[in-house]
């Protein structure tokens, strides 16, 4: 609609020749403006409705807002939003896939929250199935109970590979026990005899595998807080045992559930309802599957939690799974079902170290780190700070984010470290390195900014176009808004980082009139403000100081 077109920044020029003419009469003729009175009012009106949106981002104290009280957002439904994100599998290694879940689920709670939802961040873990069967059948051999209690990672370290700090402890003997079941029947039976034990709760299989499920999470844990993530609730597949069971019980009253040949229970997912497609959601011996806690567990947030919708961040390779289990929820009669979302992604290939060792994500995070340090102390430019090695860390994480966030989250893409910590370029490097050095201007131009910001002093077009570009931040956020992916918000900073370089030498603050470097350095400062804010929501902890 017009009056929203005229609020778009594509409109507004402080050059002799307009960017763009509108027909007041146009506007009268359709009734967007009154048929009658001083056309001439009527246009100045209009002009300083534009101005006053266009000043928003300037005016002190609303930066922290700007762009998210948008009209282009008058019709988002805030409400609960839950986001399930991360979700590793106890007693296993922190990989690339669950990297992507993290972060990617991170900046949806980010960008959900700011947008005024309530969010609820779940972690939902895998501790549950047979995996720990054979995990308690192999501490019983390669584990010391006695070494457990005193210090689980060093027991790690005494019997695993040197160097290899991030490992969670009970991963080598998964390892070892796993190719032990590969050869020998005793092995397979001893797994199976424990998680029937932890089945029945008895309590000694139960201790053991709250040790575990204890020190993995207090591993990851430590993972999160590196890359600046937290979770409010902790769950998992364990927490669905008794209800999965109801599931199946309700899918049987229903009518819904049927007997395969093989005597497997069975749900029709076919579109027509001819049976051309089916989900299994209980094995032949009456134990039921993933599908049939995640039914569980769905219904259990929603009564729980009451959301208004959820959010499932996985790899693409389960698009299948949330396909049948929203359909399945929907035959059960939870219309709340169809405002279930998946949001699926691709794979990181070769995220290994420069020597080309396949290694665990804390490796690649402390080699991140150590780049950027050492790029930090051979740059010239580079400023005295308190803590060069935190500096750094928020720095490298960055610029592993920007990489994923780029392009479309489906598609896989190339780890590439170089590429990845390059200064100048579409980096997340590059993003930090333009926030310090704003950041750096205004410190040594503070006092000089006025009370009240008039654009009309910024004539050239460089000016105008980072002003116009300032301007289209919402659009940015309603566009990441839309699909969920970070790609529209990253590229906008991107841009503006790119607009800034080029006022930062043709804009210069020092020597110019004073009215002119007030007008300037408040651009410069929208600027940084819009930088950092769009910044935090993508997970990136914005640095001052490069």
């Amino acid at each position: 609609p017009l009056p929203c077109l005229l609020k778009r920044p594509d409109y507004v020029s402080f050059r002799q020749t307009a960017d763009f003419k509108l027909s007041v009469g146009t506007l009268r003729s359709n009734g967007i403006l009154p048929p009658s009175g001083d056309i001439q009012l009527q246009a100045q009106d209009l002009a300083s409705r534009v101005r006053f949106v266009m000043e928003e981002p300037f005016e002190k104290g609303k930066g922290e807002k700007f762009g998210l009280n948008s009209e282009l957002f008058d019709t988002f439904k805030r409400g609960t939003t839950l986001v399930e994100y991360s979700s590793p599998n106890i007693a296993k290694k922190f990989h690339a896939g669950h990297l992507r879940s993290t972060i990617i689920g991170n900046f949806i709670a980010n960008l959900k929250q700011s947008l005024g939802n309530r969010v609820i961040r779940m972690n939902y873990l895998g501790d549950w199935g047979m995996q720990f069967g054979l995990l308690g059948a192999g501490f019983g051999q390669f584990g010391c109970q006695e070494k457990l209690k005193q210090n689980p990672l060093q027991h790690l370290f005494e019997v695993s590979l040197p160097g290899h700090a991030t490992l969670l402890w009970p991963d080598f003997v998964y390892v070892q026990v796993n190719k032990e079941a590969e050869h020998n029947e005793d092995t397979k039976q001893a797994a199976r005899d424990f998680f029937r034990q932890l089945e029945r709760r008895e309590s000694q299989a139960v201790s053991l595998w709250q040790q575990f499920r204890e020190i993995t999470v207090d591993e990851y844990r430590r993972v999160y807080k590196r890359l600046g993530v937290h979770f409010d609730i902790y769950s998992g597949e364990s927490f669905h045992q008794d209800q999965a069971q109801e599931v199946v019980q309700q899918l049987q009253s229903q009518g819904l559930l049927k007997t395969s040949d093989r005597g497997t229970g069975v749900v029709d997912v076919s579109a027509d309802g001819d049976m051309s497609s089916v989900c299994t959601v209980l094995r032949s011996d009456g134990t039921t599957l993933y599908i049939t806690l995640d039914i569980a567990a769905a219904i259990d947030r929603k009564e729980k939690y009451n959301f208004d919708e959820m959010i499932y961040v996985t790899d693409k390779s389960q698009a299948n799974h949330f396909y049948q289990l929203f359909q399945i929820l929907l035959a059960m009669g939870h219309s709340w079902a169809d405002r279930c979302q998946h949001v699926p992604f691709g794979l990181v290939q070769g995220m290994k170290t420069r020597t080309g060792e396949v290694v665990f994500l804390e490796d690649v995070l402390d080699e991140a780190r150590a780049s950027v340090l050492h790029n930090m102390s051979q740059s010239k430019t580079t400023k005295e700070m308190d803590d060069p090695g935190g500096t750094a860390e928020k720095v490298g994480i960055s610029a592993l984010l920007v990489q994923d966030f780029k392009g479309p989250l489906r598609s896989d893409y190339k780890f590439d470290w170089d590429r990845m910590l390059q200064a100048q370029g579409d980096t997340g490097v590059f993003l930090q390195y333009t926030h310090a050095r704003l950041c750096s201007l205004i410190q040594r131009n503070e006092g000089v900014e006025a009370a009240t910001f008039d654009p009309s002093l910024l004539i050239e077009q460089t000016s105008i176009a980072t002003l116009q570009h300032l301007l289209r931040y919402d659009e940015a956020l309603y566009h990441s808004a839309q699909d969920l992916q970070p790609k529209h918000l990253v590229n906008f900073l991107l841009k503006l980082c790119h607009l800034i370089a080029i006022a930062h030498r043709e804009l210069p603050v020092k020597g110019s009139p004073q009215d002119v470097a007030q007008a300037r350095l408040r651009l410069f400062s929208g600027a940084c403000s819009v930088l950092a804010n769009g910044m935090r929501i993508l997970g990136i902890t914005p640095v001052d100081k490069m």
